[in-house]
């Protein structure tokens, strides 16, 4: 048997805006389909079921996020500060979460809008 991811969903308060932060995030579409149950946001290359990248939908919910996230993404860049730095003007906001502050932490962890963690990874070339 053979699988394919076809979409991550993540639960939001405000699944428009968050489609629309992430989509700015990772260069690609937010669906012209969305309503108030849900947005997704998909590769511009298109059919992710050929393209191997899935979908990722935001669910619109009630509760609010009170724990840390059972998963997140790691996000690698070409140049960790400018990512950063760019993020941060999207709106997202550097957060710690008891990480390492020595020189061996490679990773910036980050919150989206709505309080979900990602983490900015070094760039494979530093």
């Amino acid at each position: 048997m053979t699988l394919t991811i076809q979409c991550i969903t993540l639960d939001a308060h405000e699944p428009k805006a968050l489609a629309h932060f992430w989509a700015e995030v990772l260069g690609w579409s937010v669906s012209e389909d969305g309503d108030d149950i849900g947005w997704w946001i998909e590769r511009d290359l298109g059919d992710p079921m050929k393209t191997g990248f899935p979908d990722i939908l935001f669910l619109k919910v009630s509760d609010s996020k009170i724990i840390k996230n059972r998963m997140h993404l790691d996000l690698r860049p070409d140049d960790q500060n400018v990512e950063v730095a760019r993020l941060e003007k999207l709106g997202a906001k550097k957060i710690e979460i008891g990480q390492s502050s020595d020189l061996e932490t490679t990773w910036v962890v980050m919150a989206d809008p709505e309080g979900n963690e990602f983490c900015v990874l070094k760039a494979k070339s530093d």
